[in-house]
């Protein structure tokens, strides 16, 4: 059950609360609760169908981690580029992938951003620039610096945005990504999703220091550190660095602290963590957060319950598609294998 909906018992009409920030930025604030939201509820329902049994493989869940993707991807203009790693689903909703797309994907259906063929790893939709979901950790970082390289060389302005977790960092990948983007000054923002566990091993145990930021000194490159409490903050911290790539073509390699709530995957049981210490990260929730600010400023409870009826309408729709659309054809076992004059 989703907690972040009303509740439906009957209530006598509350007096409106009036507006106490420009009803614009109400607007805005209720366009990033909703984006995350629609995470929420499609990754739920995710863990929902691999339950049944009808997604297999591995699936990792971005419940938790919401305003990370929705407030950086804010930031961004449609044509800029994001590289993710294999917790992808969020960022790829975030970026503007078709729900239906997504969830047909993890059911494996032909209807699937990837006909069915990638799976929850592998999200990709080239018409918003999600330039995949990678399975390799840290092997992504320095393809990210290749697609800031072809900016950079094109002189398009576009941004590149490389997410990655804490458990990356570590990898030769991070280096030699994060070594060449400074080198060659690459319109890229490095963003490490860092949730305290690289699978289920925490932070104290595979970091010598605690500030992930910290590595950006030894490329002479900026850096950023907050909690990803706060989606509008999110975006705006993010903004600055998207600016600096933008306008100087300068990377930077920001540190957002957040958590997730489910296990690394649906594989995992996640008992390397208390259940009071799950409960005390719940309590900054930031869907949870946004919600709140928004009935506190006056955006309105029955606007909330239409915003948030759309976001159950969308979900219901996108699992229908997914449950009814067709399995891929076994015509395509041979184009996708093999490549040249065999490959239709």
């Amino acid at each position: 059950m989703n907690i972040l909906m009303p509740s439906t018992d009957q209530k006598a009409p509350e007096s409106p609360v009036p507006l106490t920030r420009p009803s614009a930025e109400l607007d805005h604030l209720a366009d990033l609760y909703q984006r995350m939201l629609l995470i929420r509820r499609l990754e739920e329902e995710a863990a929902r169908a691999y339950a049944k049994g009808k997604v297999g493989g591995f699936l990792h869940l971005y419940i938790g981690q919401e305003a990370v993707g929705v407030g950086a991807i804010a930031a961004l203009k449609p044509e800029d580029y994001v590289v993710t790693t294999y917790r992808d689903h969020g960022i790829a909703i975030a970026k503007g992938m078709n729900p239906r797309a997504m969830m047909a994907e993890l059911y494996g259906k032909a209807t699937g951003c990837s006909g069915g063929l990638g799976g929850s790893m592998h999200m990709f939709d080239a018409k918003s620039r999600m330039l995949g979901g990678h399975a390799i950790v840290g092997g992504h970082i320095p393809l990210a610096a290749g697609v800031a390289f072809a900016s950079k060389y094109r002189a398009d302005g576009t941004v590149t945005l490389c997410f990655f977790g804490d458990g990356a960092v570590s990898i030769a990948g991070f280096h030699e990504g994060v070594s060449l983007a400074a080198l060659w000054k690459l319109p890229i923002v490095f963003i490490c999703e860092n949730n305290e566990y690289s699978m289920g091993t925490p932070l104290s145990r595979t970091m010598s220091i605690e500030d992930v930021s910290m590595k950006a000194l030894g490329y002479g490159m900026d850096r950023d550190r907050f909690f990803a409490d706060d989606v509008l903050s999110v975006e705006h911290r993010i903004g600055e660095a998207v600016a600096r790539a933008r306008d100087l073509s300068l990377p930077t390699l920001v540190e957002i602290r957040t958590y997730r709530y489910r296990g690394h995957s649906m594989s995992d049981p996640a008992k390397y963590r208390t259940q009071a210490e799950l409960e005390e990260h719940k309590k900054r929730d930031p869907i949870m957060r946004a919600r709140t600010e928004l009935v506190r400023d006056g955006y309105g409870e029955a606007r909330l319950k239409t915003l948030e009826d759309g976001v159950e309408a969308q979900v219901a729709d996108a699992v229908k598609f997914a449950e009814e659309s067709p399995e891929p054809d076994v015509s395509v076992l041979e184009k996708t294998t093999y490549d040249g004059p065999f490959a239709a």
